[in-house]
Parts: structure tokens; sequence; C-alpha cells
């Protein structure tokens, strides 16, 4: 009985939700929000795979579903389910249920490593530290706690003025529920714990981020992480289901990707912007990436976008 009272209550929090992001979406987009953190998505139909660099943030669906996929690894959630990046990931994504009469719609909230480290800190909590995968990205259950918190955040997008004072403190509760999952809480905690694994792959992975056009060169990065080389290797793999190099190359592609569709003309300039000292390298490695060589890719994308 308790948990067909418990389904019942998921059922009509993702109905409200929904509705929600749909008044506040009225067309198909990416939506900025008065609250900084939060951003609310609408697709009217199934979509091609959509590249981007996720920072950390929580991801729920109302309604529809996604398939993302980290390196050769598939994620799948839906309304059931939420999805938390702990560290920027380059990833793939792609609307799988959406139509006009029944869109996808979802939201992100970011955060920070620091929120996730003061609440662990403010919290009497005994949640220890379990083995596992220190994955930077996984999917788990969601709950009527953590859906209550996400809607009365929502809820705010109509009175904006309880924005600057009600927003910080929903948004702490709303972590403190993923830290409080059995799942979803041990993996981002990994990542807030000093001298962890996780927490110093985490620094890797912000180097690179800044520093992506540059040459790769992995001693300095172990060193940076106080890691052996071997070590660093296995453990980055560990987080992001990658090497640093394919790490590296992702970001740099995307980014390109991003410039040329800002009307970069030529794309062995945007090539060289990234990182990449020869065009042919740089057109083979786009065109493997993305299906097609740049210019062809990107009049595909902007045909698709019209």
């Amino acid at each position: 009985m308790m948990t067909m009272k418990m389904n019942d209550e998921i059922t009509r929090q993702q109905q409200e939700l929904a509705s929600l992001i749909d008044r506040h979406t009225p067309s198909a987009g990416t939506y900025d929000t008065p609250i900084s953190s939060l951003k609310l998505f609408r697709y009217d139909g199934e979509s091609q795979p959509i590249y981007s660099v996720y920072d950390p943030a929580l991801c729920i669906v109302a309604q529809g579903s996604k398939l993302v996929m980290l390196g050769e690894e598939y994620y799948h959630y839906n309304p059931a389910s939420y999805l938390v990046a702990s560290v920027n990931l380059p990833i793939t994504g792609q609307i799988i249920q959406a139509a006009p009469q029944h869109p996808y719609l979802s939201l992100q909230l970011n955060f920070s490593t620091d929120q996730i480290v003061d609440i662990i800190k403010a919290s009497h909590s005994e949640w220890g530290h379990k083995d596992g995968s220190e994955r930077g990205l996984l999917v788990s259950q969601t709950s009527p706690s953590l859906l209550d918190a996400v809607l009365r955040l929502v809820r705010l997008l109509d009175t904006q003025r309880d924005i600057p004072v009600l927003a910080p403190l929903i948004i702490r509760e709303i972590l403190y529920r993923i830290l409080q999952d059995e799942q979803g809480g041990a993996s981002i905690r990994k990542f807030a714990v000093a001298g962890s694994h996780a927490q110093r792959i985490a620094k890797v992975i912000s180097l690179i981020n800044r520093d992506f056009a540059k040459p790769l060169r992995i001693d300095d990065l172990a060193a940076a992480a106080n890691m052996s080389p071997s070590s660093l290797h296995f453990h980055f793999k560990e987080v992001t289901a990658m090497s640093p190099l394919q790490y590296q190359k992702q970001v740099r592609l995307q980014e390109a990707r991003r410039l040329l569709l800002q009307d970069m003309p030529e794309a062995a300039n945007a090539g060289f912007q990234v990182g990449y000292e020869s065009p042919s390298q740089f057109s083979r490695e786009y065109g493997r990436m993305f299906g097609l060589p740049p210019l062809s890719d990107i009049k595909r994308l902007r045909e698709s976008l019209a």
C-alpha cells in the first residue's frame, strides 16, 4: 500500500513539474531562468545527437526520455530517474521520446563542489565513503522528497521576488536530498573529499578544459594530481570513461564546432584555434566524431536548426 501511494505521489509531482516547465518554455529550445543555475529545456520531437560539455549538474526529465553517451557507455533517463554529472564531461545526448503533443521537458540545475562540501560539513549524517565506481556520471531513481524540493524551486519562477531569498535555500535542500541517495550521494561525495582519487582527477579535468588548445603533457598532469602517469590514466578513465587524450579531443572538436557555427568561415582556422596543427588531421577527426567533414556538418546543423 505504501509503495502504491508513493508511486501515485511521484506521478502527481511529475505531472505538475511537466506543466510548470511547459508553461515557461513556449517553444522548443533552451531557456535560462531568473534562477542563474537553473535551465529549462523543451524539444517537440526526437533529436539528432547533441554534443556538449556537461558542467557539474543535476538533470531531471519531467516528460519524455533522453539517452546520454559518455565515451562508449550509454545512460538512459526519464521521469522515473535523474542524472548527475559530478565533473565537467564531454557527452553526446539524444532525445529519444518526444512529440509536439507530448514534448520532451526537462531541467538542469548546475552546482559546485564547494556547495557539496558545505552541505557535508554542516550535516551530522554518517554517510561514510562507499567503494565502487568513481564514474563522474550516473543515473539514479528519483524520490518524492527530491521532486518536492525541485517543484518548489521551479514554482519560484512565478514569484520572482522570492528568488533571492528562497532559491539558495531550496537548492541547498535539493543537493542534500541527492547526497542522501545511497547511489547518487556516494558518487558526488567522492569528488568533494580532499585528496581522494576522484577529487584529484577533477583537478586534472579542470586543467585540460582550461588549456585544451595546448599540447597534452601527461607527466605535468600527473604531477598536478600527485599521481604516477599510469595511475592518472587508470583513475581518469574510471571517472570519465575515456583517456585524457580522448577527453581533450572531444573538448577540442566540440569547441571547433561551436566556432564554425558562429560563422568562422574557414574550417582550418577553427582547427588551429583549438590546437590542431594539421588541417587534414582536424578534418579527419572532426568527421569521425560528427559524421561529416566540418563545413558539410555545419551546413547540415544549420538546416536542422532552421
